[in-house]
């Protein structure tokens, strides 16, 4: 076998190996990525499928009740285009908090809020959704 060959073949076997590896690793990131989630979850409270189903009527009752035709709960930019005519270019909810209130206010009704000692209390960060 020719020196030549002897690269070819090293280099086809360190191709294999380089290929194994990457399907492993895609493999290992999958199974980290459950370990966190179930990591996360495993100190969230479990709720029954009908408590699921309260809260979700909750929101959409709480949804519902909300005024979106009260143009007072909108920001609004308006622009001429090339034709002269008046365009509605912006259309931003500013009240948000109403909504977040009236969602709370109904999905609050359906639990009883624990004792819980000061010392006991989660100083940890929630997620902030923008």
């Amino acid at each position: 076998m020719t020196k030549k060959e002897e690269l070819e073949k090293a280099v086809l076997m360190l191709e294999e190996q380089v290929e194994q590896n990457k399907a492993m690793s895609a493999e290992h990131l999958e199974d980290l990525a459950q370990a966190k989630k179930e990591l996360a979850d495993v100190n969230k409270p479990e709720l029954t499928p009908m408590q699921l189903d309260n809260i979700h009527e909750a929101i959409e009752y709480a949804v519902g009740e909300y005024d979106f035709s009260d143009t007072d709960n909108y920001e609004k930019d308006f622009e001429l285009d090339y034709d002269g005519r008046v365009c509605l270019s912006n259309f931003d909810l500013i009240n948000q908090t109403d909504l977040v209130e009236m969602i709370v206010e109904k999905v609050s009704k359906l639990f009883v809020e624990a004792d819980c000692p000061e010392d006991e209390l989660d100083t940890t960060e929630a997620d902030n959704h923008a």
